[in-house]
């Protein structure tokens, strides 16, 4: 935390950190032990992870990731996992990739920032600060989470025996009641407006222990919207992508409709405490309070936009796939029905009924060197 501490700041009572500026961000930092100790650990384990998946495709081992859509989706199925990390059925192996590796650290990274950097110093004296610190922990940091696929890299680094039983985990009933989209959905858009109208708010600001449940519960929220939706790691059940989207638009909605709760509705959020601090600087209670819901207005609606890039490319990553299924199975089938006809002496048939209509069409064909 920065060292600076205006006379006047201390005469009038006030114990907290001296008036905000935007230098804060970062040259004013605090420490928060548990956000700090869970970042270790699992930037630890992430990178054993990566290096022993990484061992056993250089030697032909197991199936590691290579950030493509396998089968179609990201179900667990028959024991296997069917998507965008890991396979469990022993093929050839690939690299991990590092775009995933990268966002997944990045996430972490993001993480200690919101809660150690200017923020976090000022995340229980600004309502501002808290505001924008809610939007990057609930929606942010989880998503970044998310794009690393930590889970597919678990099942790819972790024995025969563990790997079954984290694919049970998987197909289990509890999972798939918690990925149902309803469900997913209703821990993203609940959560910020339980915070904001119930005791909860005035606990995480006026309580260390308080605000460092709230650092930790906010990203695993998120993480459990944005895994089902994404489905870049393995799921339970599978949903179609469109869902996603109509979800991210309600989602839009509903960031707008607190917005202006917060900044028209006339009741100030843990004025108890607000008062009690004595802050002598900066904006008024309402002013603040003003600011931090146009800040998660507008900010919740900015940062759903990468989201929604995501599962685009996802959809057309998906897409590609099923084309190339769907043109493999027909090949499969005219190849048997030629070799059937071989076998009987009669004329192979041509491959016409499987062909675009408009490459045998007489006005069109041209166009398309039919």
């Amino acid at each position: 935390m920065s060292g600076r501490m205006d006379g006047s700041v201390q005469a009038l009572g006030y114990s907290g950190p001296p008036p905000w500026q935007w230098s804060d961000l970062a040259i004013s930092w605090t420490a928060e032990p548990l956000v700090l100790t869970l970042s270790v650990l699992l930037a630890g384990w992430y990178l054993l992870a990566v290096r022993t998946v990484n061992r056993a495709a250089a030697v032909g081992g197991g199936v590691v990731d290579g950030g493509e859509v396998v089968d179609g989706g990201g179900a667990v199925d028959g024991g296997a996992v069917a998507d965008g990390g890991a396979v469990a059925d022993g093929g050839e192996g690939e690299r991990w990739q590092p775009s995933r590796t990268a966002a997944f650290l990045g996430g972490l990274l993001l993480w200690i920032w919101a809660t150690c950097s200017g923020l976090g110093v000022y995340d229980r004296i600004l309502f501002t600060d808290r505001a924008v610190q809610v939007v990057l922990l609930l929606m942010v940091v989880p998503l970044l989470l998310a794009l690393g696929a930590p889970v597919s890299l678990l099942v790819a680094s972790s024995p025969e025996r563990r790997r079954e039983r984290i694919l049970r985990a998987l197909r289990s009933r509890p999972s798939k009641v918690l990925m149902f989209p309803a469900v997913s959905t209703a821990l993203l858009m609940a959560p910020p407006w339980l915070l904001y109208f119930t005791p909860w708010y005035e606990w995480s600001v006026s309580s260390g222990i308080g605000n460092a449940v709230l650092h930790l519960a906010l990203v695993l929220l998120g993480l459990a919207y944005f895994w089902p939706r994404l489905q870049i790691d393995p799921v339970g059940h599978e949903y179609p992508h469109l869902i996603g989207l109509f979800i991210t638009f309600a989602e839009v909605i509903f960031d707008a409709g607190l917005g202006i709760v917060l900044i028209y509705g006339g009741h100030l959020v843990a004025e108890h405490h607000y008062v009690a601090l004595g802050r002598p600087w900066g904006p008024s209670l309402a002013q603040d309070q003003t600011w931090g819901g146009n800040a998660f207005w507008v900010l919740g609606d900015l940062v759903g936009l990468p989201f929604l890039a995501a599962l685009v490319r996802r959809m057309v990553v998906q897409g590609r796939e099923e084309i190339k299924a769907v043109d493999a199975e027909l090949d499969a089938r005219f190849e048997e029905a030629a070799a059937q006809a071989r076998a009987e002496g009669r004329e192979e048939e041509e491959e016409t009924g499987m062909r675009p209509w408009w490459l045998d069409d007489p006005n069109l064909k041209h166009r398309y060197g039919g």
